[in-house]
């Protein structure tokens, strides 16, 4: 009775082993995916059907694996997609962290408002994080886009005040930090994180891949939830592969969606018609006259993308 009892055990253990699992997929490389289930990371393949299909797992996927072997298995679906970058490869991104300083250098406007309305577009949320607030006040930047319905979080690089707010926001997520060289990403993710350990002006080894290292994407757990390994998603890499068509442009501005659907006239672009109702809460304050630019700008080079040609 004892050994029968052994050995059901024992059939019941291997049973749940080979059972399918749900994971994340934390890094790609090499044709293997390494995927974070509850109860350990397996190296993966994916099955051919895959290839089949056309489509490719990517980081950030919520997916089902199949064990094969202890520490390795195979992925065998994947669950449907929130969003997906093209470049870097990421699925599933929640919030983007826009890091800028409010001097040296100064902020880059219309990049930061490219990089927001990319991230409203593919469901994103996108923050803002104002760094060298000991260099001078951030009122500016804080009016401008607080207005837009963008949260907004000001860090002194100095004394990291401020950083800690940021903390909370990672719980559950999957997030990426944007920014161009000399913001002060580095100097806030060593406040955030101190075992990172950054020079500065340096990558981060666990996270961020710098000049000349493979270009793969990776996951690392951070307060309960996982950041991207690079600091520095790329403005020119996602305007080049993420298209917003001058159609979607305007819902990409948070600020304008009260006034949509009550311009005189229907298809009005908000650049310089009479009677549109966005140049009108242009003129009494309620929008940016920066983010307006910016809009048109975006508006000028979206014209000239035709949908058929994507």
């Amino acid at each position: 009775m004892a050994r029968g009892g052994g050995l059901l055990a024992a059939f019941e253990r291997w049973e749940q082993q080979t059972m399918q699992q749900q994971g994340l997929i934390r890094k790609a490389t090499g044709g293997f995916y390494y995927v974070q289930t509850p109860q350990e990371e397996l190296e993966c393949r994916a099955r051919g059907l895959f290839r089949k299909e056309k489509i490719s797992p990517c980081v950030g996927d919520r997916v089902t694996v199949e064990p094969t072997e202890p520490g390795k298995g195979y992925v065998v679906d994947i669950a449907p997609r929130k969003n997906v970058l093209v470049r870097p490869p990421l699925a599933n991104l929640d919030q983007l962290f826009l890091v800028t300083s409010v001097a040296d250098p100064s902020p880059n406007l219309l990049v930061l408002d490219k990089m927001i309305a990319i991230a409203l577009h593919k469901e994103i949320q996108p923050i803002l994080v104002v760094t060298k607030c000991d260099l001078g006040a951030p009122d500016t930047l804080n009016r401008i886009y607080q207005l837009a319905g963008i949260p907004v979080y000001n860090v002194n690089n100095q004394t990291g005040e401020g950083a800690q707010a940021l903390i909370p926001l990672f719980a559950g997520k999957i997030s990426a930090f944007s920014g161009n060289t000399g913001v002060g990403k580095s100097s806030l993710l060593n406040v955030l994180s101190p075992s990172l350990q950054i020079k500065t002006g340096e990558t981060s080894q666990k996270l961020g891949r710098g000049r000349h290292t493979t270009r793969h994407v990776e996951l690392f757990q951070l307060f309960d939830g996982y950041v991207a390994d690079t600091p520095g998603f790329s403005a020119v890499e996602l305007e080049r592969y993420e298209v917003i068509l001058k159609d979607q442009l305007q819902y990409c501005f948070p600020e304008f969606a009260p006034y949509l659907g009550e311009c005189r006239f229907t298809g009005c672009s908000h650049t310089c018609e009479k009677g549109c109702t966005v140049l009108q809460a242009l003129a009494e304050g309620k929008i940016a006259p920066s983010r307006h630019e910016s809009y048109c700008t975006m508006y000028e080079t979206a014209k000239q993308i035709k949908e058929w040609e994507l």
